[in-house]
């Protein structure tokens, strides 16, 4: 074999390891490249499970918070129904003390009206709301507004229920006995004694002796004394001016100084004085000035 065959061999017998060798080469490249790719795909589903996962548990957290919100209002709401509840079982007892409180007082039912809703006015609004929350809160308004309406009518009688009890506490109204009659009016009139016509200063009430005469105001006692035809004599000043006097008591039961209440008994009736019987006599001054009484018992 010559030189030049030799060559030509050892070249064919390369050239065709070369070829299986690349062959090999290119297989396990492929490998290789599916092997990536597969890791790459597990990658990405693991990553999305993660996520799926994660998305489902916070779904599962909303949920459960969304149920603790619905618990927490639907407390909140039968919370609000009772306070209602409540407020419209206190608005009836506040509407019928207020009611009562007119009659007892004789005031205008018209200016303290508790049998109706306090006025009101506006304009609505088209639209729909939620039926439950927004009602409530309506409801409770109204209470509210009807609760401030007689609280302030509640305070206004207060306010006249008061000032009328005083008013009647110190200033002279009512009879100085508590059973008897009039026998002798204020004014001119005939002297039992001389039979001429005189001006009588008071009224006289006949009662049994020995009975109590009252004070008709609240005030002070200024005299308790025996003075001349008056007798036995208790003399009160009131307040605003006003003075009386209570003479032929049988016996005064106060002294000067003494705070005296209105219906307090001072003295026990008597024909001490100038007296024809038992009888209390019944003078009203005012600023010094003698009036008739017959107004203040009138008034009582």
């Amino acid at each position: 074999m010559s030189k030049n065959d030799a060559n030509n061999k050892i070249a064919d017998v390369l050239s065709r390891s070369g070829g299986k060798a690349l062959a090999v080469v290119a297989l396990v490249g492929v490998a290789l490249f599916a092997g990536y790719q597969y890791g790459r795909m597990q990658a990405v589903q693991v990553a999305a499970d993660k996520n799926l996962q994660a998305a489902m548990e916070a779904m599962a957290g909303e949920k459960r918070e969304l149920t603790t919100l619905r618990e927490d209002m639907e407390a909140e709401l039968d919370a609000l129904a009772l306070r209602i509840g409540s407020l419209r079982a206190n608005l009836l007892r506040l509407n019928a003390l207020g009611q009562r409180l007119v009659e007892v007082g004789k005031l205008d039912e018209q200016e303290f009206d508790f049998s109706s809703e306090p006025p009101q006015g506006g304009v609505d609004q088209d639209g729909q709301e939620p039926v439950l929350l927004p009602e409530l809160e309506s409801e409770l308004e109204r209470l509210t507004a009807a609760f401030r309406d007689r609280e302030h009518k509640l305070l206004l009688l207060e306010e006249m229920l008061a000032g009328r009890e005083v008013h009647d506490r110190v200033i002279p109204s009512g009879r100085p006995l508590k059973a008897g009659y009039i026998s002798s009016y204020f004014g001119r009139r005939t002297d039992p004694f001389t039979g001429k016509k005189k001006y009588h200063k008071g009224m006289d009430f006949v009662g049994k002796r020995g009975s109590e005469v009252l004070a008709v105001a609240a005030g002070v006692v200024t005299r308790a004394e025996r003075n001349g035809g008056y007798g036995n004599m208790v003399e009160i000043r009131h307040a605003d001016g006003y003075v009386t006097r209570y003479a032929h008591n049988q016996e005064n039961l106060v002294k000067v100084g003494d705070r005296v209440e209105k219906g307090e008994p001072i003295a026990m009736l008597g024909s001490t004085g100038h007296s024809s019987g038992p009888h209390v006599h019944f003078e009203v001054r005012k600023d010094g000035k003698i009036v008739n009484p017959a107004r203040f018992i009138k008034g009582g």
